[in-house]
């Protein structure tokens, strides 16, 4: 219906046709024609231009070779400035077509047509006929134009603004400029051991811990674009490239940019273990992302999200239960209850992100962070859920300095206030030093206070180069728990890395040399080690990795000032009493990628039944003066738990564009306490699972 309905205006025969046009009117002016009386304008124009095309066009060879006859369709405009544009062509060849383009651009430009004075739009339709015709040999017909009809327009001006066109008109290529952005690369661990070595090569200026990384601190040790234009398949039809290569919508323009993705987890499994038929979860979303200028960024992810996890996963989730008894979906947030046992859980992150200079960035943002070269965090991890945020990267010399501001939530009935959830403060930073070639060294502090006397948000902590020890001592001993941690990263060469991390909570000297092993004594250690091309194979990574927290780190004698958001912990998924080593390996070729990882653990929990009520130091969220004991603390005390768990999966990357994979997991997971309680069940169970996911984020269950 389009090409008829264009038809409509094309002339045949080699000239131009249109309407009778009023005295108000006067045609675009073609040059040679500047002498003509106004009347004889329209002529002119048309033996010009015909004569231009047929001194200019050049039949293509394959027209000649098949003794073609007919002719080629155009209509073109002159707008406001002059400047002569086709808008359709009609032809037998592709030749033709790229040839009639091909004049048309090199015709000179115009006098602009005139209505009552003011410039306007012309619109022309032409027939070329092949075999040309010299136009001076046929006897040339009385045309005139075809105009945009100004009757209709005559009472908001004829003079039409030509800005939307202009907009419409920058449109270029996409150019995938989100990989040299200050945009967060989507933190997941599966991912970023993709470039991992890379970043941790012999010699590099790189600072890995704080994370997640931006495309342009990253791209300078590893190559984006080579790695999607190696995973490129399918053929240059739309749907095979959205599907498999691009996203959904790309659009840039000068000096802005931005893409727009459908966002899926949809996935099906079985829980030996539970009593219902099967495990499910069905999140449908829209993830944004784009940029104005060289220095602005933005993202923003909607998330509907319904789900049946295996069993030990939903009692967890109910034991972190809100206000109103409302579960909270673990790494994700609150929810309500859906149907037979499930969750309906909606999610929202979104940032943007500044740099006003090569060395700073600054992001501004609702989501989360974490800090450490391992699997787990003992100093930030990101198995909670999201919460707003204030970040500030900067970078120089050997140093990377960063800054967090966070705004958390308490959400027990015992703190809740007419129905309002608590809101505390987090202020942390993190050194990286880059001593030399080999070894790295970071330094951590991180405080953490609530609206006591109306406190708010303390103005003190917006201070980035300040000790938080000192402003929390000085605003009292119970107005703030403040942690103190260091880590340390040593290249043993381009294969292997060791690093490790070290909490402190809370230090006396006088306990410490009494060797009794108070409960003051709290912190905790991690040590780990990454092996890249394992072995030779290429793309193989294995990981061991240490983690030991002694009893009652990250708690505090304040009920509401632990180290937590939302019920869940801001550092290591388990809290504190606990030690595990983890064995991790990473594989992958072109699309396809495997994981499998091996936790053993040893977690000492409450009892709370019976007569013994007493705090063993596992959970943070109780204070410490109902703890055990004074002294004898080790770490498992309490309802010590054997824990393994074993999860291997692996699958097929659909889209490296927006990281859309398919997958299969399979989870064995043991727990075998002393005493089986509410908190520490004695369970064995097998959950598989299968699905199609948009992986943007870490989803941990192995708690």
């Amino acid at each position: 219906m389009k090409n008829r309905f264009l038809l409509v205006f094309l002339f045949a025969f080699g000239f131009i046709t249109a309407q009778e046009v009023s005295n108000f009117e006067k045609s675009p002016v073609f040059p040679e024609c500047e002498s003509q009386p106004i009347e004889e304008l329209k002529v002119c124009f048309n033996n010009k231009i015909n004569a231009f095309i047929f001194k200019e066009f050049k039949v293509p060879q394959i027209v000649n070779d098949e003794s073609y006859k007919g002719e080629v369709k155009v209509l073109f405009e002159v707008d406001k400035k002059g400047e002569i544009s086709v808008l359709y062509i009609d032809a037998v060849y592709e030749e033709l077509k790229e040839e009639t383009k091909r004049v048309f651009d090199s015709l000179p430009k115009v006098a602009p047509g005139t209505y009552n004075g003011k410039p306007t739009f012309y619109q022309y339709s032409l027939g070329i006929k092949i075999p040309l015709v010299d136009p001076s040999e046929i006897k040339t017909q009385q045309t005139e134009a075809k105009t945009i009809d100004l009757s209709l327009t005559v009472d908001l001006n004829a003079d039409v603004s030509d800005e939307y066109k202009n907009v419409t008109d920058s449109i270029i290529k996409y150019e995938k400029l989100e990989y040299s952005s200050q945009l967060n690369i989507p933190f997941t661990h599966n991912y970023y051991s993709r470039f991992d070595q890379e970043m941790n090569g012999l010699g590099t200026n790189s600072h890995t811990a704080a994370k997640p990384f931006t495309y342009d601190e990253v791209s300078a040790y590893y190559d984006f674009e080579a790695e999607k234009e190696a995973l490129v398949k399918g053929s240059e039809g739309w749907w095979s490239r959205k599907l498999w290569n691009e996203h959904l919508v790309e659009v840039q323009g000068k000096d802005y940019w931005f893409t727009v993705d459908p966002i899926f987890d949809l996935q099906v499994g079985k829980d030996t273990e539970a009593d219902f038929s099967s495990t499910y979860n069905n999140t449908r979303g829209i993830f944004i992302q784009g940029g104005l200028g060289k220095k602005f960024n933005f993202t923003t992810s909607i998330y509907e999200s319904q789900g049946r996890f295996a069993q030990y996963f939903n009692e967890y989730a109910v034991s972190l239960s809100a206000e109103g008894n409302e579960p909270i979906v673990p790494g994700r947030g609150l929810s309500k209850l859906f149907k037979d046992g499930g969750f309906d859980y909606p999610v929202a992150e979104a940032y943007i992100s500044y740099s006003p200079a090569k060395f700073i960035n600054v992001q501004f943002g609702h989501g989360k962070n974490f800090i450490g070269d391992g699997y787990r965090s003992l100093l930030q991890g990101d198995a909670t859920s999201p919460y707003p945020f204030l970040k500030l990267n900067t970078k120089f010399w050997k140093i990377k300095y960063t800054n967090t501001w966070m705004w958390l939530r308490d959400v027990r009935p015992e703190v809740t206030e007419d129905g309002a959830f608590l809101t505390k403060y987090m202020a942390n930073h993190y050194l990286s030093w880059n001593v030399s070639k080999r070894l790295n060294i970071g330094l951590f502090e991180s405080v953490l206070w609530a609206n006591d006397n109306d406190r708010g948000f303390d103005i003190n902590y917006l201070n980035p180069v300040i000790f938080y020890r000192a402003i929390e001592f000085s605003t009292g001993q119970d107005a703030g728990n403040a942690v103190l941690g260091a880590s340390a990263k040593y290249k043993w060469n381009n294969k292997v890395n060791v690093y490790g991390q070290f909490i402190l909570d809370e230090f006396a000297i006088n306990d410490v040399t009494a060797g009794d092993k108070s409960w003051r004594n709290k912190f905790g250690y991690q040590l780990g080690v990454k092996y890249f091309d394992a072995f030779k194979v290429d793309n193989l990574l294995l990981q061991l990795e240490y983690n030991r927290v002694r009893p009652y780190t990250y708690s505090h004698n304040s009920i509401v000032l632990n180290y937590a958001h939302n019920n869940q912990p801001m550092a290591h998924l388990w809290g504190a009493n606990f030690s595990e080593a983890i064995l991790i390996g990473r594989y992958h070729y072109k699309r396809w990628f495997g994981d499998a990882k091996f936790i053993f653990g040893k977690r000492g929990f409450d009892f709370n039944e019976g007569d013994d009520f007493a705090n063993y130091g596992s959970n943070i969220y109780r204070t410490e003066v109902d703890r055990n004991a004074d002294s004898g603390i080790t770490v498992g005390q309490g309802n010590t738990t054997n824990v393994f768990q074993a999860d291997i999966g692996g699958g097929y990357i659909i889209n490296p564009a927006t990281n859309m994979r398919l997958f299969t997991n399979i989870t064995f997971r043991n727990y075998n306490p002393e005493a089986n309680t509410a908190a520490a069940l004695n369970t064995s169970s097998a959950w598989f699972t299968v699905g199609v996911r948009t992986d943007l984020f870490n989803w941990y269950n192995d708690f």
